[in-house]
Parts: C-alpha cells; sequence; structure tokens
C-alpha cells in the first residue's frame, strides 16, 4: 500500500533553512499530488503547500509563500519541501500527504488527501 515517511526536520534558528523529504513507496510518486501540511501545538492542521505529479503546478499557503519551496523527485519516489527564512511560527509537526483522487492537473482540494506520513518536527528557536 501507498506509505510516505517524511524525514529532514529538527532545531534551527529563526532566519535558518530547513529542508524536509518526503519518501513515498508503494506506488510511483508520478501518479500523485503530493501535499505538504503542518500542525502547531494547539492549532488545527493546515495545508502550506502542494504539487501536481509533474510539479509543473505548484501552490503555497499565504503564510509560507516566497520562503518555502516544493519541488519533486519522481525518479527518487520524493518530494521535497525547502523551507527559507524560518520564523518561530513555523514551529509545527509537519506531515506530508497523498492525494486521494490521483493524475489530477490541481492539488489544492486540501481535504482530499487521505494518505499520510507520520510527521517531523520542526522547532524554530534561538
Amino acid at each position: 500500500q501507498l506509505q510516505l515517511v517524511e524525514s529532514g526536520g529538527g532545531l534551527a534558528q529563526p532566519g535558518g533553512s530547513l529542508r524536509l523529504s518526503c519518501k513515498v513507496s508503494g506506488s510511483t510518486l508520478d501518479l500523485y499530488q503530493i501535499g505538504w501540511f503542518r500542525q502547531a501545538p494547539g492549532k488545527e492542521r493546515e495545508g502550506v503547500s502542494c504539487t501536481v505529479s509533474g510539479g509543473s503546478i505548484t501552490n503555497y499557503a499565504d503564510s509560507v509563500k516566497g520562503r518555502f519551496t516544493i519541488s519533486r523527485d519522481n525518479a527518487k519516489n520524493t518530494v521535497y519541501l525547502q523551507i527559507n527564512s524560518l520564523k518561530p511560527e513555523d514551529t509545527a509537526d509537519y506531515f506530508c500527504a497523498a492525494h486521494s483522487i490521483p493524475r489530477l492537473p490541481f492539488c489544492t482540494l486540501w481535504d482530499y488527501y487521505d494518505t499520510w506520513g507520520q510527521g517531523t518536527q520542526v522547532t524554530v528557536s534561538s
């Protein structure tokens, strides 16, 4: 079955950078729209970025535009989230997920992601 595993989180200073990875197994990555989500303590999960199977279309939440970059390497079955200019409010558990309906040319149906990784924690603190 489709599985996703996140990695790359950790502790970073404000203004620093992290690169998160989402390794997909069980199916070919090029079939799926992949989203990155985060959940901060006491808050609901929010979608922060997503990309279609070919990577030609990407979307970002307003809170991360200009700082986060999503990319994918289908040959490696991996989606990345480059996070720059980290802010304390970026502190959260970050999850990647696969859309329930593959092969769509858009990825912004945030409620339709149904296969999730275990998450990787990002902590931004001085």
